[in-house]
């Protein structure tokens, strides 16, 4: 063996897709994805936010060529101002740094979510026909999904990038150690040989993490977090972590409203929420769904909270008396579920506020009542009441056993 041999490290952070819990937990094999595509897509208005209907999608693996075509991508966009939404399962570390600090150059704001291109019709979103419109550079329309959407392995540090970062309470960030691909020529190292190279890749991997983490203002305890995950595993990040880590700052965080219809018709939303003292985070959750066209039943549901306990929970729809939930509300493990009935006026009469006022009432040990606010955005609402109407069953005719006998109507007796 000559001293010839040249031994290049690649550093790679990439994981599997698939992650279901808060945790560190083996990686299961699936297919690779494919190379990390970008493309601006077009939804449907306020998709994206506030007056946003354009976004740029980044999904896929992050190959060795990402920066390239990256920078070659933003070069040709003319409007650099979108913001990015990222689902990868991660990849190359350094190609995601070098995009990193290309996100910060342009001061760009990142979140987490699935974009679904509705131009690919029928066809799933990996297929190559999905894939050709993808790459084909047009603009396309498509949906928003944060719902379980993840950024995993190097993904998180390409976001981290970003002056804004915005990661929705029902989607992922998933980090673990990094691992060295050696690649040589020249002949075949000795097992020495590999072992300093596999060593030094690690050490050039920490202090390019390092450098990266710190100027992107982010505190050292997440490369702690990373370091101590073997790279078979995964760990899902908590809220509080992001929060104290410095990725999301965010105190309470919601998505929009969302219409579904996965075996029964139903409008989703879902928040988390820095309690006071900041020592802890719950989980909130509303659904929406018909009776019929006529009558629409918003259940609410939250994490069982610690004493004083919340005696009653009220949303206000712009009328002169706030609606309130039932009491007492069903409680499964380790929850509440609060129940609301309303008419289709009341429902479309939320849609329209820019806000929802929405209190939950406590008594404390000392009598004193308690009451605290939450202002919730009505972002997606309107476009998914739409959706939602569209799959109600009518009322139901009252049969004339179930009438009041002023509304019965009397039968026309024959003429004798």
């Amino acid at each position: 063996m000559t001293l010839r041999t040249l031994i290049i490290a690649a550093l790679l952070l990439f994981s599997a897709p698939a992650i279901a819990a808060p945790t560190a937990r083996p990686s299961p094999a699936d297919a690779p994805a494919p190379p990390v595509m970008f493309y601006v897509v077009r939804g449907a208005p306020d998709s994206c936010g506030l007056g946003c209907d354009r976004w740029i999608a980044v999904e896929g693996q992050i190959d060795r060529d990402a920066a390239g075509r990256f920078k070659k991508f933003i070069k040709q966009l003319k409007d650099r101002k979108l913001p990015l939404y990222f689902s990868s399962p991660g990849g190359n570390l350094e190609q995601a740094i070098f995009i990193g600090n290309m996100l910060r150059e342009l001061s760009a704001t990142a979140r987490v979510a699935r974009t679904i291109v509705k131009d690919c019709g029928f066809e799933a979103q990996t297929s190559d026909v999905c894939l050709k419109l993808k790459r084909s550079g047009r603009e396309l329309a498509a949906d928003l999904s944060t719902r379980n959407a993840q950024c995993n392995s190097a993904c998180p540090y390409l976001m981290l990038g970003a002056v804004t970062r915005e990661v929705a309470p029902d989607a992922v960030l998933g980090v673990h150690s990094p691992r060295v691909v050696l690649r040589y020529s020249g002949g075949q190292p000795t097992r020495e040989m590999l072992a300093a190279a596999t060593q030094r890749g690690v050490e050039r991997a920490d202090r390019l993490l390092s450098n990266y983490v710190v100027r992107m203002g982010i505190e050292g305890e997440l490369l702690d977090v990373a370091r101590a995950i073997k790279f078979e595993d995964m760990h899902v990040l908590t809220r509080d972590e992001m929060f104290r880590f410095g990725i999301d700052r965010r105190e309470f965080v919601e998505t929009p409203w969302a219409f579904e219809n996965l075996g029964r018709a139903l409008i989703r939303k879902s928040a988390i929420a820095r309690n006071e003292g900041g020592k802890s985070w719950r989980t909130l959750q509303w659904r929406l769904f018909c009776l019929n066209t006529e009558q629409f039943q918003l259940d609410f549901q939250r994490q069982v909270t610690a004493s004083p306990t919340f005696a009653t929970v009220s949303i206000s729809s712009g009328g002169a008396k706030p609606l309130a939930f039932a009491f007492p509300p069903a409680k499964p493990a380790g929850y509440e579920v609060w129940g609301l009935r309303m008419q289709r006026s009341s429902a479309q009469a939320l849609a329209e506020l820019p806000q929802i006022d929405l209190t939950e009432t406590a008594i404390a040990p000392d009598g004193r009542r308690l009451a605290h606010p939450e202002k919730l955005s009505t972002e997606g609402l309107p476009a998914s009441l739409a959706s939602l109407l569209a799959s109600c069953p009518p009322p139901k005719d009252p049969s004339p056993k179930d009438m009041a006998p002023s509304q019965q109507v009397p039968q026309n007796r024959a003429a004798k």
